[in-house]
């Protein structure tokens, strides 16, 4: 049975389920920053999961690393692919937690210490078929009153070299996205095949998949990664979507997560959009393409942060 942990902060309320260790609920006030879910029902289109030790698609569900094919299980049958990594529908363990102070939280929430309402969940990743890697991974959500922080931590703690990325899979501001406002402060989009696969790598500009300015999403059906990230002065990307009771932004450090998938959900018949930071392209286990290689022993973090605005 998945555990549910409540974090509050102000006007800010958070649910995260030891499920696939989820954000199931984001609130600023009485408006809904994701799409949510009930608790005992199946987690819709990977809503509020982690994607690792893969975002994103492996073509055909193999990639050769360290000199040997790897076959991986195939959970995109229609594409063929290995889709979303190994954690998106397992248990996690909650740890670190303890009574909130001051009224802000309930007795599922952690003062982290800096007045920010937390849980720390962890999960391993043993070695499977496809993944003869062991990875120690752990996650932080802390709650501010301006915002959700996610900080995702990953230890190679096998004795082999393992590939690795990862990223988030929100859904944004539940609703119609067809009448919402989008900024991708990106230069390039990753053009992809009917297979969802990458095909080319082209400038934004002279594509559909502008939106350097902010412009409605209208009829574009969007399911494409964007790199070239254009941080603010603080050194952070944002990414805003805004509907008409208002928005939402995940801001990163691009020099962490060089990339972000963004998906309006239009062939799924989903509410709200996906923004999801990467630390790698889709197929990157194929292409060497920003991946991340972990010798035994070392670790990797990657950090997000979910705002009202």
């Amino acid at each position: 049975m998945s555990r549910q942990f409540t974090l509050r902060n102000g006007t800010m309320h958070a649910e995260i389920t030891t499920r696939a260790a989820a954000l199931r609920v984001l609130r600023h006030g009485e408006r809904d920053l994701v799409t949510s879910w009930p608790a005992d029902e199946p987690i819709p289109y990977y809503s509020g999961t982690l994607l690792a030790p893969w975002p994103n698609r492996i073509a055909g569900a193999a990639y050769t690393f360290g000199g040997r094919t790897h076959r991986l299980p195939v959970n995109e049958p229609d594409r063929g692919n290995a889709l979303h990594g190994l954690v998106a529908d397992v248990e996690w363990r909650a740890v670190d937690r303890s009574p909130a102070e001051d009224g802000d939280g309930d007795a599922d929430g952690h003062r982290d210490g800096r007045g920010h309402d937390s849980v720390r969940l962890t999960h391993t990743v043993e070695p499977s078929p496809g993944y003869p890697f062991t990875l120690d991974l752990t996650v932080l959500y802390s709650l501010a009153p301006d915002g959700l922080t996610t900080t995702l931590t990953a230890e190679n703690t096998g004795d082999l070299p393992a590939p690795y990325g990862c990223g988030p899979h929100p859904w944004l501001l539940p609703g119609d996205v067809e009448g919402y406002e989008l900024h991708v402060p990106a230069e390039k989009v990753l053009l992809v095949d009917d297979r969802l696969l990458p095909a080319s790598l082209e400038d934004v500009a002279g594509t559909p998949y502008d939106f350097t300015g902010p412009r409605a999403v209208g009829a574009t059906a969007v399911d494409h990664a964007f790199t070239g990230l254009r941080p603010d002065a603080d050194g952070l990307v944002r990414v805003r979507v805004t509907g008409p009771g208002g928005g939402v932004e995940v801001r990163w450090d691009p020099a962490a997560l060089p990339w972000v998938q963004v998906c309006t959900g239009s062939a799924l018949a989903h509410s709200g959009l996906a923004v999801e930071p990467m630390t790698c392209p889709p197929d990157a286990f194929n292409s060497g393409t920003d991946l991340i290689v972990l010798q035994p022993g070392d670790k990797v973090e990657s950090s997000w942060t979910i705002a009202a605005v």
